[in-house]
Parts: structure tokens; C-alpha cells; sequence
């Protein structure tokens, strides 16, 4: 794999994304290019995660850079930091690409004759899969989507909150327990847990929505 440059300081990323914003139009194209051009060892990295696919690191770095260009064409300060954001966007990109080639390769190879019966009639590699496999694509997407529900679990919420939507949805164990249980655990009613879990989860709902 290619070598990367180094990522930008804070200062010197500050600088480019001003630059984005108010400098000329030859400014914004030498800002857009420096801050891909030192952004691409995150895209690689967060490539490396899908290196069990059926895919060319290199083609999944490409992809990759597509949605780190969208992320520094759409990011602003209010975003947060731009790696953090960019990390979302490339992450979205890469699993919508293998959502694309994955329904491809399941009209191409699933039906596609691979031999007859005793019978003469044809099968194809549909008719003889017996068991469920394990999809990786889906299952990297929801190791993905539970990653990121986890960091705003942690980064949204308040400590009381935090504490019950874990317990609640069984987040840390594979027991979930009543709003009552909880009551009696935290010292408060029922109806109040059920309160602080509904502004938790709407909390939740609007920071998981956020680009």
C-alpha cells in the first residue's frame, strides 16, 4: 500500500478550512486538494475494516476518498472535527458501494445456471444453498451502526440517562430490566424512568439523524 502524508495539525487544518471558505477560487482548490491529500491515511484506515470482502484494498481506498471529498465539500465547524466527520462519511460511502455490488452479484451469480437435476431440469446456485450464511457486508454495517450508537451513547447523554438506557436495553448484559426494576435500583418512580428514557432515546433519535 502507498504511503500516506501525515495529517494536518489542528492549526494548520483550520487554516485550509478557512481557506475553503473565504479564499479564491484557485485558494479553495489548493485547500480542497492539501486537506484530501493529507486525509487519505484515514480513509485507508477505515478501508482496512472491510478487508474481508471480496474486494481490492486499493478499490475500496478510491471509493473510500469519494466520501471523504463529500465530507470536506459539505463539512462545517458546527460538524465537530472534520476526521470525525469524514469518518462517517467514508464509512457510508464504502458500505453504500457494497450494498451496490453485492445486490449486483446476487442477480448475476445466485440465478445463474451451474447445472441440471436427474431430471434434466436446471438449477441454479439459489436452489442449492441449504443454510443461511453469513453476510458480511450486513454485518459489518451493524458493527458500524452500533459503534457509532455507543459514541453518542457516551457523548449525548447525561449520566443518569447513560445509566438507563443501559440497563434498560440490556446494552452491557443480555438482560434487560423494567422501568420498575430501575425505579427501585436508582430510587425514583416508574413514571419518572420512563420519562428520562423517552428524552434519552429522542436525544438519541436527533443525534443519530445528524450528518
Amino acid at each position: 500500500m502507498k504511503t500516506f502524508k501525515q495529517p494536518l495539525t489542528a492549526k494548520e487544518e483550520a487554516v485550509y478550512l478557512n481557506l475553503m471558505e473565504t479564499g479564491s477560487e484557485a485558494e479553495r482548490a489548493w485547500a480542497k486538494e492539501t486537506l484530501i491529500e493529507h486525509n487519505l491515511r484515514l480513509v485507508a484506515h477505515i478501508a482496512k475494516k472491510y478487508q474481508n470482502v471480496d474486494e481490492e484494498t486499493e478499490d475500496m481506498i478510491s471509493i473510500g476518498t469519494i466520501g471523504l471529498i463529500k465530507a470536506i465539500d459539505s463539512f462545517d465547524s458546527g460538524k465537530g472535527k472534520l476526521s470525525t466527520y469524514a469518518s462517517r462519511c467514508i464509512d457510508n460511502e464504502l458500505l453504500m458501494f457494497l450494498r451496490a455490488r453485492k445486490k449486483i452479484s446476487r442477480e448475476v451469480s445466485l440465478y445463474e445456471p451451474i447445472g441440471t437435476d436427474r431430471e434434466g431440469n436446471e438449477i441454479n446456485l439459489l436452489d442449492v444453498i441449504e443454510q443461511e450464511q453469513v453476510d458480511v457486508v450486513d454485518r459489518l454495517e451493524a458493527e458500524s451502526r452500533l459503534s457509532r450508537l455507543s459514541g453518542l451513547i457516551h457523548d449525548t447523554l447525561n449520566e443518569r440517562e447513560r445509566e438507563i438506557i443501559i440497563l434498560r436495553y440490556g446494552l452491557t448484559s443480555e438482560y434487560e430490566v423494567t422501568q420498575r426494576e430501575i425505579g427501585r435500583k436508582l430510587g425514583i418512580s416508574r413514571s419518572y424512568v420512563s420519562r428520562i428514557e423517552k428524552r434519552a432515546l429522542e436525544k438519541l433519535r436527533e443525534a443519530y439523524e445528524t450528518p
